[in-house]
């Protein structure tokens, strides 16, 4: 007599303790998390330039919409039109509210293009916004009145007023981009990045023996 053929161990889907892959099977493969350290640390690079050198569209903005500070002269020395105007405060709040939003649109952009947060993203971000900000201020005094304030009141003679040169007077007003850019780019990553894998308390263990056991 043969003995009954037993039939082999099928795994429950409830076995905690499910038996090891065969040998000479392919490990699982694992989802990439996002692109290695040099392509991360390149795209941040091209990103800060580009970020840079939007700062020129502000500068341009800035020259044209900053309220300008109206001098007059007598002939012989340059006042104030308006000893109680507020233009000169008005140029560096029309340039801070115009970073503010250029740092939210910058982050926003950045964002839509990566959808993930990162360290390098973050710093380029802010490099370059300070770097923009940089190039809007002196690109909006460079395209703004003429500094040379003693030949524009010849040119414009005594009575006549004319635009002092733009300048900024808050040079604290240079980081608004930048964090305004982190700010914006922080919160979008917290609400619409990718998320970590939750822990799932059903899926087997990993460590085991060989034949299937647990250690």
């Amino acid at each position: 007599m043969t003995a009954p053929h037993t039939p082999p161990h099928q795994p429950s889907a409830n076995d905690p303790w499910p038996a090891p892959p065969h040998a000479g099977a392919a490990p699982p493969a694992f989802e990439e998390d996002g692109p290695d350290m040099k392509t991360e640390l390149r795209e941040a690079a091209v990103i800060a330039v580009a970020v840079a050198v939007s700062g020129a569209l502000l500068g341009l903005l800035w020259g044209w919409l900053a309220p300008h500070v109206p001098l007059v002269s007598d002939g012989k020395a340059v006042f104030l039109k308006d000893t109680e105007g507020e233009q000169a405060i008005g140029a560096d709040g029309t340039f801070i509210l115009l970073a503010l939003a250029f740092g939210a649109v910058s982050a926003l952009v950045v964002f839509l293009v990566r959808k993930r947060g990162g360290v390098p993203l973050a710093v380029a971000l802010m490099l370059g916004g300070l770097l923009a900000s940089v190039v809007a201020w002196r690109l909006g005094i460079l395209f703004g009145p003429g500094d040379d304030v003693v030949a524009r009141a010849k040119a414009a003679g005594p009575g006549v007023p004319f635009d002092a040169p733009l300048k900024l007077t808050a040079m604290g007003a240079l980081i608004a981009w930048p964090i305004a850019a982190l700010a914006v780019h922080l919160g979008l990553t917290a609400l619409f990045g990718p998320r970590d894998p939750e822990f799932d308390p059903a899926a087997p263990p990993v460590w085991q023996q060989a034949d299937g056991a647990p250690q």
